[in-house]
């Protein structure tokens, strides 16, 4: 009996040596492993990296996202800022809930208590801690992000300033008296103290910058109530207009990671 071409191919094969690639055969390319795990994650469900590399393992956490819910919560501060800056204009209801709740609150704490906790808003004490940041920042190769914080602060009378003038509220002990919306020393601890946690955030961990910055900006808040200096609706509303900066500031202390990795 003749012998067949498939038998003079592999007539010479051994049994202990290795197969031969074929090319021409459908499962030529495809290696098989002894332990029947596939060898390598399908295609179909890899999911691009941040950078939008190909081949990246999921899950991955998508920039767009955290940007969309950045630009979200903004658009929200801003649109309640703009709802309370608008009662107070025309005089609207809310001021009315205002001023029953700043009237059971002020004075139930003594003076010399809440005068030393509006105190932590003064830019003599709140700035000189986003400067010791910053410049800490800047000796671990984080500029853009000390510089986002510092602008930021220069923002603060650039808004707090006109808006004073605009809406000439009074305060809630001096009637004749008028500028006090929003509050200046709320934006100030906030921008300072919540600022200064951003930027130390890379460095000293999330829990006690963070910690930090929001007992000191809501003793100030709380200080400012209490001792009559602010309705609380000037603290809230300081509190709206100064997220979106924040937010800002450390959009840029991700990028400044993200680019030096």
């Amino acid at each position: 009996m003749s012998e067949t071409a498939r038998s003079r191919e592999t007539g010479g094969d051994t049994g202990t040596g290795l197969p031969q690639r074929r090319t021409g055969h459908a499962f030529a390319h495809t290696p098989h492993r002894s332990d029947s795990r596939p060898p390598q994650t399908p295609r179909g469900v890899r999911q691009p990296g941040p950078g939008g590399r190909p081949g990246t393992i999921p899950p991955v956490p998508g920039r767009p996202a955290t940007l969309l819910g950045e630009f979200a919560a903004s658009a929200l501060c801003a649109l309640l800022f703009a709802l309370i800056t608008w009662q107070v204009l025309v005089q609207g209801p809310l001021l009315s809930w205002d001023a029953r709740l700043s009237g059971a609150l002020v004075r139930t704490v003594p003076d010399v208590v809440t005068e030393a906790l509006s105190d932590l808003g003064n830019v003599p004490v709140a700035l000189p801690v986003l400067l010791l940041a910053a410049v800490y920042a800047v000796r671990r190769g984080n500029r853009r992000g000390a510089a986002a914080a510092v602008a930021a602060m220069a923002l603060v009378p650039a808004l707090v300033v006109p808006l004073k003038e605009w809406t000439a509220r009074p305060g809630p002990l001096e009637p004749w008296a008028a500028g006090y919306f929003p509050s200046g020393h709320t934006a100030t601890a906030f921008v300072a103290y919540a600022g200064a946690a951003v930027l130390l955030r890379p460095y000293a961990g999330r829990v006690w910058p963070a910690a930090a910055a929001l007992v000191l900006t809501g003793a100030t808040a709380v200080g400012l109530v209490l001792r009559g200096f602010h309705w609380p609706l000037d603290v809230l509303a300081s509190l709206l207009m100064c997220t979106p900066l924040l937010l800002a500031v450390r959009r840029s202390c991700r990028s400044t990671r993200r680019s030096s990795g």
